[in-house]
């Protein structure tokens, strides 16, 4: 069970990369769902982009998101697997300053409830690069689902409490939010 504070949520600016050798705009149903569920919780969509399975274009995408003091979150969605081109978590934990272990631990602990011990095929990670949180989960709708409403939604409101990823922004730009 959350617990909140009587502020306000701020307000965060979010990119959402799909990742997917087989998936256009009009079938990108992850992709679709993460932007409804992070404007339903009030944040704005900093950019919406898809690119192949494919390590150095996954890179640049996020790199320049990263860069980018107007983007203080990135959810990525596809290409966490072991199929052959599946390459999203080596294209992007050496972009991280620091990681978030607790992520793919977390939501491997409640895929684990729908789809059993499949889940232990998910390599979904987390992590921290120029102060931009970045989330990276499987391609599914559902795991999408999975992701934003049983941990990435609570740890981006700047409500919840003991703890959320919203103060770790505060620096971006050099300059407190």
């Amino acid at each position: 069970m959350s617990k909140a504070s009587n502020a306000s949520p701020e307000a965060l600016s979010i990119a959402v990369l799909t990742v997917s050798d087989t998936r256009g705009e009009a079938e990108d149903t992850s992709g679709h769902y993460l932007v409804e569920a992070l404007s339903s919780a009030g944040h704005t969509l900093a950019d919406k982009q898809i690119v192949i399975d494919d390590v150095y274009r996954i890179r640049a995408v996020v790199s320049n998101w990263v860069a980018d003091a107007g983007v203080d979150v990135i959810l990525v969605t596809g290409g966490t697997g072991f199929s052959g081109r599946d390459s999203t978590p080596e294209a992007l934990s050496v972009l991280f300053d620091k990681q978030i272990e607790g992520f793919g631990e977390l939501f491997r602990q409640i895929s684990h409830i729908d789809i059993g011990t499949s889940t232990i095929q998910s390599r979904a990670l987390a992590g921290l690069a120029n102060n931009t949180v970045i989330f990276s989960m499987p391609g599914s709708t559902g795991a999408c689902r999975t992701a934003w409403e049983g941990i990435i939604e609570e740890q981006l409101t700047s409500t919840h409490r003991p703890c959320n990823f919203v103060g770790v922004l505060g620096t971006r730009g050099g300059q407190a939010q």
